[in-house]
């Protein structure tokens, strides 16, 4: 890094940045702060709606971005999709895997297909984009791919179907493909967000007064907002996250450090 320009402390510009789950919350957060880092973005969903309002925010930031409907779960459209990202922006060199779906239910009556559709969002289209984006990365020695997972990915998160499981699956591929890509010079980590408004959630905070109520058992006392998790997105992207592989960071504001406040101690209140 030694005489780096220091307009790009984080090594981002010029580089080819796809997103998926481009199309709002995190992701569109997260295209947004790469293109304002320099970075050639594409970001990539099935909510074409939710795309195009990403585009216009990213026109904003200048050309050489591109926006594209892709299903993630499909390795067709993946394909496709990574063809023409080649084509128009160059090879891929930073993929950030984002895109989720949540189908809550108890798992003595969740149904195959609710499971199966979780795992193929949440899981399963994380390796497809991480497969088919990385030979391009393997094929020129060097990328960075960074996922999210939750923290329900450590931490059992009841009548939520597939969640959890499908975010603890994130985590232990993220550390695979450190230890098989690593000598390839292809890093591998993971963000796992804890209370975030975005469009997955924001139903649970319409409910009055439950915004206070989850923000007054989180240390920093508030809940975390899009922008929150892209920065540390964009950090293990970078050049100044060089030497970490494998890792997950938790960005919840400390609410995974709470367990043992939930123990009565009397006394000590």
């Amino acid at each position: 890094m030694t005489g780096q320009d220091s307009s790009d402390w984080l090594g981002l510009s010029d580089r080819v940045c796809v997103v998926t789950g481009g199309g709002g919350g995190i992701g569109r957060a997260t295209a947004i702060s790469f293109a304002q880092a320099g970075a050639r973005v594409a970001a990539l969903d099935v909510d074409e709606n939710g795309l195009e309002a990403t585009r216009v925010e990213l026109a904003k930031l200048g050309g050489g971005h591109v926006v594209s409907r892709c299903d993630t779960t499909s390795v067709e459209s993946v394909t496709a999709a990574s063809e023409t990202i080649e084509k128009s922006l160059g090879p891929c060199q930073v993929l950030v895997n984002t895109a989720a779906v949540l189908r809550p239910g108890g798992l003595d009556s969740l149904s195959l297909a609710e499971w199966n559709a979780v795992l193929a969002v949440n899981l399963t289209g994380y390796f497809l984009c991480a497969q088919i984006f990385g030979r391009q990365m393997r094929g020129h020695r060097r990328g960075s791919l960074v996922h999210v997972s939750s923290i329900a990915g450590s931490n059992a998160q009841g009548q939520s179907g597939a969640y959890s499981v499908s975010k603890a699956g994130v985590i232990m591929l993220s550390r695979q493909l450190a230890n098989e890509w690593g000598p390839h010079g292809i890093r591998s980590n993971v963000v796992s967000p804890g209370m975030v408004i975005t469009p997955m959630s924001q139903a649970f905070y319409d409910t009055p007064g439950i915004t206070e109520r989850r923000a007054a058992v989180v240390p920093s006392r508030r809940i975390g907002m899009p922008q929150d998790i892209a920065d540390a997105l964009l950090f293990l992207a970078s050049e100044r996250s060089a030497y970490v592989n494998g890792e997950e960071i938790m960005v919840d504001g400390g609410y995974a450090n709470m367990l043992m406040n939930l123990v009565p101690r009397p006394g000590f209140e």
